[in-house]
């Protein structure tokens, strides 16, 4: 997409009209919280105009779907036995009938298309679960015995909790719990800043070890967060994990850019950042080539890098791994719901007068796809019950957010999750397209099996697009706890194979059903053992870390708020 217009001197009648328009949807956005009622709209009128004429599906619905047998205590909201009881299992059995009811209605109507099915079914139930019993403390016997055993306490407890929250979310992002201070409780690993331009830092990481092995990591982060997701707590740092098994780390850290950082475009974020991170590890580890590790949007980024360095011959990657990063687009899961012509429309007015994508804007999006889990079960527990649970050091990085350009943004969402440009080989980066075919590196991949986020099966995809050696992984876990899996984490398993460079390619169930048995335990393992194996096998002295350094890690960038 060409280029947001640089805004000088007075627009032409065109520009105005169109501007006028603009500053209406941003208006209406504002109001709706950034769903576009146009997509809303069609999407409901292509649904019911379509069920008005399927007789079948109607008669199916009345005849079948409502009186199904079901099991109250299969949903995790009334898995409690108080629930069994009299009149509230019937609330429940109600509930849970008139939700899977609506679940038939909005699915398999004849003709309507899959986006708008998505969508309807999606609203649908984001509208049952507010009703849901279990939200309501005269309906919920979990909450009405709290509060008889506590004599009411529970309700006081969860006002107090409520309030806090409120006066968060008025005062503003930043960090949950000050146990994780930043360079303190979390991304504490030592290390220095060894490069700093306009939009990022490069932190490199003190050895622990005599000797490292030669070839150095490099980690591309997303920059829809903060860095710091890959070195958290000590025990669970991917980072300083790394350091410790001998590796010479390099990460980048994102700054959080604010509105006049607007015309900050998808290659700058390529050329300021995995440009010119490649050429400050090779300043710093010259005649290494270096294992590029991206993760979520880093990945993405990395992979189209890879490719347009493949193109041109440079041979600096030693491998490409990537974490729950997708490059073909055509099923990216529950965020697609967001991401149509109408929606996009919307959110490029509302960013276009704010100059960014704001954190709060971002994580109700995020929130809404996992509405049970992030909103109502935690209000339950936390403003009805009066419980709330300790803070961990995920819940503070997910509360530090960052803001996204809106060049950048807009340019990511039209032209990958909508155009799939990347996969569709249409992407140009310096004058020529880029076509992930031409990679040749060995590439480790890691899925996560409830990824809402980048679904498993939409990050396997690349073993379409690529020829190249590809080891793929499948962890339980989710788009953020699957990849934080340190050893020694109970309860972790994982799935890993192999498809030889060239060899013919399988499909996601194909995979999964030809994979070996799971593997109990981290997935880190396996890959230390996998760049290891794809390196060149030499131990060095560690890299020392001059005097040229611009101060210590985690840097000026992650605190900047």
């Amino acid at each position: 997409m060409d280029k947001p217009p640089v805004r000088s001197g007075v627009p032409d009648a065109r520009d105005a009209w169109h501007e006028f328009d603009r500053a209406r949807e941003s208006q209406v956005g504002r109001l709706t919280g950034g769903i576009s009622p146009e997509a809303l709209a069609l999407a409901w009128a292509d649904w019911a105009m379509h069920l008005a004429v399927a007789p079948g599906k109607r008669t199916s619905l009345a005849l079948h779907e409502w009186g199904r047998p079901l099991d109250v205590g299969a949903d995790p909201r009334f898995h409690d036995p108080a629930w069994q009881t009299t009149p509230f299992r019937d609330c429940a059995e109600a509930f849970l009938r008139a939700e899977r009811w609506w679940s038939a209605a909005t699915h398999d109507v004849p003709g309507v298309s899959p986006h708008h099915e998505a969508v309807v079914a999606f609203v649908a139930r984001q509208l049952l679960d507010v009703g849901a019993p279990s939200n309501f403390p005269w309906a919920n016997p979990q909450v009405l015995a709290q509060t008889a055993a506590l004599g009411g306490r529970n309700l006081w407890t969860g006002a107090l909790h409520w309030w806090e929250d409120f006066a968060k979310l008025a005062a503003g992002p930043g960090q949950a719990e000050t146990q994780f201070l930043v360079g303190r409780g979390v991304a504490a690993t030592p290390g220095k800043v060894v490069m700093r331009n306009e939009l990022v830092e490069l932190i490199q990481y003190t050895p622990t070890t005599a000797r490292v092995h030669a070839e150095p990591v490099l980690i591309v982060p997303a920059w829809i967060m903060k860095y710091y997701i890959l070195d958290l707590s000590p025990h669970n740092s991917l980072v300083r994990w790394l350091v410790s098994q001998g590796h010479t780390v390099f990460c980048l850290s994102w700054r959080n850019v604010g509105p006049e950082d607007r015309a900050l475009g998808l290659d700058d974020y390529r050329q300021l950042g995995i440009m010119a991170a490649l050429d400050a590890v090779a300043h710093r580890v010259p005649g290494r080539r270096v294992h590029a590790t991206g993760y979520c949007l880093g990945g993405t980024l990395l992979a189209l890098t890879a490719a347009a360095l493949a193109r041109a011959g440079d041979e600096r990657l030693a491998s490409l791994s990537l974490f729950a990063a997708q490059t073909d687009f055509t099923e990216p899961g529950e965020l697609g719901l967001f991401i149509d012509s109408a929606q996009l429309h919307m959110l490029d007015s509302m960013m276009d007068r704010q100059g960014v994508l704001s954190a709060q804007q971002m994580a109700g999006a995020f929130q809404m796809l996992r509405s049970n889990d992030l909103i109502w079960s935690r209000m339950v527990q936390e403003y009805l019950m009066g419980e709330r649970p300790p803070p961990i050091d995920l819940m503070a990085w997910n509360a530090d957010a960052t803001r996204m350009p809106y060049r950048m943004h807009s340019e990511y969402l039209h032209r990958l999750y909508l155009g799939n440009d990347l996969a569709a080989g249409r992407y140009v980066v310096d004058g020529h397209t880029v076509v992930l075919q031409n990679l040749k590196t060995p590439v480790f991949m890691v899925g996560t099996e409830s990824d809402h986020v980048a679904p498993w099966r939409s990050v396997y995809k690349l073993h379409y697009l690529t020829e190249a050696e590809l080891t793929f992984v499948l962890c339980n876990g989710g788009h953020n706890a699957g990849i934080v899996n340190e050893p020694g984490h109970p309860h972790r398993h994982y799935r890993i194979a192999t498809r030889a460079a060239g060899a013919p390619c399988a499909s996601p169930d194909e995979w999964l059903d030809a994979s070996p048995a799971p593997r109990d335990g981290s997935w880190w393992t396996a890959w230390h053992d996998w760049l290891i194996a794809h390196g060149s096998g030499r131990r060095v002295a560690p890299p020392r870390i001059d005097d040229s350094a611009l101060g210590d890690a985690p840097g000026r960038y992650v605190l900047e708020p």
